[in-house]
């Protein structure tokens, strides 16, 4: 079993403080322009430019074909755990910025097999967010799509990304990484594989709060990866835990057929995928159970009249990605010039 990462546990005990750590930070991020000078800063910027040539080395060698990603579109994912959208008029139309790009990803699969996008997000996070140090408003996701694979295999392609990048950034970036204090734990495969019930019972019998119904909380997952030493997995979240996209198990009614993985150490979520549902009248039934309209989908649900291949994939989040190799405080840090919720910066 692992522990907590230091970056992690003093993150934790000055988010505590409230105002006081929030207004340091905003102190801090108001020069942020200026905060590429710093020997700090440029080498955890070249750990992140090693990691994101290994992870398109890495997809490209498995068949993958990188594709432009979308930015605005007339809808986008809702799936975005209490964030908010944003949306402008687009010649007298309501379109919105991509907070993510997985509607699109069906598309792409579905014309063209194995694709991947870089694709820029942005996510109008709740204020709180800026304790987490897992949040900016504006990142970047490597989304990961598959046509005929089913979500074991989208488990088995993110541990041996993830694992490539881990070998990549110690053999280029090893100088980096002694400046930068950070050892990078051991990452053996096969990564552990844990049931959401499982999980759930787990952060219980540490004496915190866990609904067996829904997505872990923030403060879970935090708990939950500070006990592994190696990334890991939760898999068969409960249905109406995560978007109308993710596959309900045809067999297994009210689970689906998807997964996050976790890095170690406290650092939390980093990969989150799923086989999709990609049938018009399971869609549709799926959206009205959540709430959503969908009328609103106009081109998503015209797509799938038409028919689509099924799929799977995941997408990681690279200043998530950035801020475990490098062993950082806060994701504000993984980015020039980061944008995190309720503080004005450049």
């Amino acid at each position: 079993m692992g522990g907590m990462h230091p970056s992690v546990a003093g993150l934790i005990e000055e988010a505590r403080e409230g105002e006081s750590f929030l207004g340091r930070l905003e102190s801090r991020l108001s020069r942020s322009y200026s905060s590429a000078r710093g020997e700090r800063s440029r080498a955890v910027l070249r750990v992140q430019a090693v990691a994101l040539r290994a992870i398109r080395d890495f997809l490209d060698s498995r068949g993958f074909l990188e594709l432009l990603p979308p930015i605005i579109g007339p809808v986008t994912d809702p799936g975005i755990r209490g964030a908010r959208q944003v949306s402008f008029d687009y010649y007298g139309r309501e379109y919105r910025v991509m907070s993510s790009a997985i509607l699109y990803k069906q598309a792409a699969a579905t014309a063209l097999g194995r694709i991947y996008f870089v694709s820029p997000n942005v996510r109008l996070e709740p204020p709180e967010t800026a304790l987490t140090g897992r949040h900016l408003t504006e990142f970047v996701q490597v989304d990961v799509e598959a046509a005929g694979m089913d979500y074991l295999g989208a488990m088995d392609l993110a541990e041996d990304l993830i694992r490539h990048v881990i070998r990549a950034v110690r053999e280029e970036s090893a100088r980096e990484l002694e400046a930068l204090g950070r050892e990078l734990p051991e990452c053996a495969a096969p990564f552990p594989r844990i049931p959401h019930r499982e999980a759930v019972g787990i952060l219980r019998s540490m004496g915190l709060e866990a609904d067996g119904g829904s997505e872990i909380s923030w403060e879970g997952e935090v708990a939950l990866s500070s006990r592994f030493d190696t990334p890991f997995f939760v898999y068969d979240y409960p249905a109406g835990s995560r978007g109308f996209y993710d596959r309900e198990d045809p067999d297994r009614p009210g689970i689906l057929r998807d997964f996050d993985a976790l890095y170690p150490e406290g650092f939390g979520e980093a990969v989150s995928g799923a086989e999709r549902e990609y049938e018009y009248e399971r869609v549709a039934a799926r959206m009205r159970d959540s709430g959503e309209d969908p009328s609103r989908y106009g081109w998503y649900m015209e797509m799938l009249r038409e028919g689509i291949e099924p799929s799977a994939g995941f997408g990681i989040g690279v200043e998530r990605l950035t801020r475990f190799l490098c062993g950082l405080e806060g994701v504000w840090e993984a980015r020039f010039c980061p944008k995190v919720a309720g503080i004005h910066s450049p």
